[in-house]
């Protein structure tokens, strides 16, 4: 544990270090670690800037490939570990905001939203709906790839139900292309378990016969 805390101590100092050299990738894509595709990146600028001017929030991303975790950490220590640092970012935020972080190798993703927008962010809705449809799909594409997609769907989705709330429509906004993607993967999902009952039903059946 005591080591725990003096490897915890180390990242949140370089990563306010980080904050204070202002060496963020963009203005709104705080860390990017060549997860996320080149196009995705000019989008997503595109709707940073048009959310900032006619919405008034900042919409942000985190994305790392790691964040440093010690090996065999426990579940406990792990969230303690990335709550304080989505704190230590969130500081320097500027406000109303909305911060999407993405971790590849510590499979978590996490939106983390002001106080102003809490009412209007659903959370659960934009990384279920989303994001991680994207991110857990069993599918040929790279990680790189994913994130990318899942990173662009999330952050547009998070745009469009601000602009929604304003009665304002986004001229940057990718429609409903990015829900329909997480559909796909839902029904694709609710398909293999019901697929998966219909033949264990069909094998008990076929054992009692015998």
């Amino acid at each position: 544990m005591k080591a725990l805390k003096l490897t915890k101590m180390a990242v949140l100092f370089a990563l306010s270090f980080f904050i204070s050299s202002n060496l963020f990738a963009s203005e709104h894509i705080l860390s990017n670690d060549g997860l996320i595709d080149k196009r995705a990146i000019e989008k997503i600028e595109e709707i940073a800037l048009e959310a900032k001017n006619k919405l008034g929030v900042n919409i942000y991303v985190y994305a790392k490939q790691s964040l440093g975790l010690e090996e065999n950490i426990s579940t406990k220590d792990k969230i303690e570990f990335i709550k304080n640092q989505e704190k230590e970012l969130v500081q320097v935020l500027k406000k109303p905001y909305v911060l999407l972080t993405i971790s590849v190798d510590d499979t978590h993703v996490n939106l983390v939203v002001s106080s102003q927008l809490k009412d209007i962010v659903d959370k659960n809705d934009i990384l279920n709906g989303y994001v991680v449809p994207l991110l857990a799909s069993k599918d040929k594409n790279s990680v790189f790839a994913k994130v990318s997609a899942a990173v662009l769907n999330g952050y547009a989705a998070i745009a469009d139900t601000i602009a929604k709330s304003k009665d304002i429509k986004l001229e940057s906004s990718i429609g409903n292309s990015g829900r329909v993607a997480g559909t796909i993967w839902k029904v694709f999902m609710y398909t293999l378990v019901i697929i998966g009952l219909f033949l264990y039903v069909y094998a008990v059946l076929r054992k009692r016969k015998n």
